[in-house]
């Protein structure tokens, strides 16, 4: 096993008899902070799921840690309350929710709270917002306490006061020592909050490197077809707007 809690080198990946990413190589550290930004069908999603071990790979080569899964746009069909909801992230250690140890019941109590989802805990998920189902879908993520996080879009549904929350919440991932990937499209937290971006494009990654490089190369500004105007402040890094390029 590689130190890298993710080490992917010449990923090729066909969605039916379309090539989707080609000759795709990260390697991630742990402790970081890893945002995938890029265009619709640059192939971001995609990335995360043959990272996850959903989608076969056509050629190359992935090595991975222990991981934790957040998909795009997840659903709960069954009026299961949010607490069994977010156990399932600890079922894989026990078996059957009633066989969980008081320990996976302190994990479960932990992650909860840091989703702000403790007064929601007997509520059917069926009853729920779709802001609040995306909380107990990251809360279920996290549960599982795994080295390797790999999140579709984890904020898209949040307003921005929980969009924030949840940045902070993952940064306290990484200081752990936990390496978290997220697709992204809001670019404002991206750069603030990310230690590395990772910019696709048409199946590849077009550049890979800090927040201050990635502006400083207006990569984003070539990919996006915009103009991407910051103000830099003493608490560090903030868009101040975009125009069209």
């Amino acid at each position: 096993m590689s130190a890298s809690p993710l080490e992917i080198r010449d990923l090729c990946v066909d969605l039916g008899k379309r090539p989707v990413l080609q000759g795709l190589s990260l390697c991630l550290t742990p402790g970081s902070f890893t945002a995938v930004l890029g265009p619709n069908g640059a192939g971001k999603s995609t990335l995360l799921r043959a990272a996850a071990g959903i989608l076969p790979a056509r050629a190359g080569t992935i090595t991975r840690s222990r991981l934790a899964y957040l998909p795009q746009n997840g659903g709960i069909a069954w009026p299961m309350p949010v607490r069994d909801i977010v156990a399932l992230g600890r079922t894989h250690f026990g078996g059957l929710r009633s066989l969980l140890s008081p320990a996976d019941e302190a994990v479960i109590d932990e992650v909860l709270e840091a989703c702000s989802l403790t007064e929601l805990a007997d509520r059917p998920a069926t009853e729920l917002s779709g802001g609040e189902l995306s909380r107990v879908l990251l809360a279920r993520t996290l549960a599982v306490k795994a080295p390797l996080l790999l999140l579709d879009e984890p904020v898209a549904a949040l307003d921005p006061a929980r969009q924030i929350g949840t940045m902070d919440l993952l940064t306290r991932e990484t200081r752990q020592g936990n390496a978290v990937v997220a697709v992204l499209h809001d670019l404002t937290l991206a750069l603030r909050y990310a230690t590395r971006i990772v910019v696709m494009d048409g199946g590849r990654i077009v550049a890979d490197d800090t927040p201050e490089a990635i502006l400083d190369l207006q990569v984003l500004d070539r990919v996006f077809n915009i103009r991407i105007d910051l103000a830099r402040t003493s608490d560090g890094r903030q868009l101040a707007g975009f125009g069209h390029g």
